[in-house]
């Protein structure tokens, strides 16, 4: 399912129209977007948690040619699916 086909999905289950779905849908992405930027964290008690992984800088090997490289630190975005979730996908 790709992110119009998810506004499709939510103009049918909620009565909106599908511009109004879609503009809901950006609102909801650009608000998750925002906090994790500023190091924040979105949590939806039963879906999940949204939040910043830090990864510290390690070394690692260029496997075209093994050699050794150094991987500077990153963030990275994390998401951790919440028990209502969880039970939904596993059946």
């Amino acid at each position: 399912m790709n992110k119009n086909e998810l506004a499709k999905a939510v103009a049918e289950k909620s009565g909106l129209s599908q511009s109004q779905a879609a503009q809901a849908l950006d609102a909801v992405l650009d608000s998750i977007e925002g906090t994790l930027k500023n190091g924040g964290e979105v949590s939806i008690t039963g879906f999940g948690k949204f939040s910043v992984a830090q990864r510290n800088a390690r070394e690692g090997v260029n496997p075209a040619t093994g050699e050794r490289i150094q991987i500077a630190a990153s963030k990275a975005p994390k998401f951790s699916a919440g028990a209502k979730l969880k039970a939904a996908v596993k059946g």
